[in-house]
């Protein structure tokens, strides 16, 4: 699983001109998920995003989880995170999960967040969607699991 966090002020989902999703301060995380995942690359990447300590204190300093600041995530799913560019010049996603494997990881990954005390909102898995945020910093972070490669706990 392969996840883009930004930290926003403000974010929201849209489908057909209807907001399906939407937070103030917190977390936009776009997840993309690989072929291969499973249940503990979810939980794993759930557990680092929860606390992730990238919200500031009263010092100003980087030190404090979306939990300690009260904050939610939108979480929208984003099969290209998983984009191949490698060769040509037309991205292959050969490498993302079908959709009977993406939908169910990513309802999961969103539900293992909720057990950390975060408010999660969710765009529409497979639909056309228009994400809307104003980047907090900007601080933007890449995440990945991949299940072959050594954990950092």
């Amino acid at each position: 699983m392969r996840l883009l966090i930004q930290r926003v002020s403000k974010a929201s989902v849209s489908v057909a001109d209807t907001i399906v999703g939407k937070i103030d301060k917190g977390l936009l995380v776009l997840v993309g998920v690989g072929q291969k995942d499973s249940k503990s690359e979810a939980e794993w990447l759930a557990r680092k995003t929860a606390q992730l300590r990238i919200f500031a204190d009263a010092n100003g300093k980087t030190n404090l989880s979306l939990s300690e600041v009260s904050g939610a995530a939108l979480v929208v799913s984003q099969f290209t995170l998983y984009a191949d560019t490698r060769k040509g010049r037309r991205p292959s996603f050969i490498n993302a999960a079908t959709s009977d494997i993406a939908e169910p990881l990513i309802e999961y990954f969103a539900k293992q967040l909720e057990g950390y005390g975060i408010p999660v909102k969710l765009g529409k898995f497979g639909a056309d969607m228009q994400v809307a945020l104003v980047n907090d910093g900007p601080v933007t972070i890449w995440m990945e699991h991949n299940s072959k490669s050594k954990s950092v706990k």
